[in-house]
């Protein structure tokens, strides 16, 4: 079955970065779309930046464009997100997502706090 299991979130200043990584599994990585999602305390879960098959095509959040870069490395059926000049609101849990078979990660914190 799908596999998605996020790493990397933590407490960073503002200002500071972080890269997060998804490692999938159940299903052959290559040929899926992936994305990156994340959901704040009582506000919805929101699209963040998805990166197509060969990583060519990417979009982003416009409240993240120019501050994080989706990425993906097929050989290791991973998924990553550079997250640089983070602000607080950028706090959140982020959850990695397979939009084809509507899979999720369990997801993981990132707390932007001075």
């Amino acid at each position: 079955q799908v596999q998605l299991v996020e790493s990397g979130g933590g407490l960073v200043q503002p200002g500071g970065s972080l890269r997060l990584s998804c490692v999938a599994s159940g299903f052959p990585f290559s040929i899926y779309d992936m994305s990156w999602y994340r959901q704040a305390p009582g506000k919805e879960r929101n699209l963040v930046a998805r990166i197509s098959t060969l990583g060519i095509g990417t979009n982003y959040a416009d409240s993240v464009k120019g501050r994080f870069t989706i990425s993906r490395d097929n050989a290791k059926y991973t998924v990553y997100l550079q997250m640089n000049n983070l602000r607080p609101e950028d706090t959140a849990v982020y959850y990695c997502n397979l939009p084809s078979r509507g899979s999720w990660g369990q997801g993981t914190q990132v707390t932007v706090s001075s």
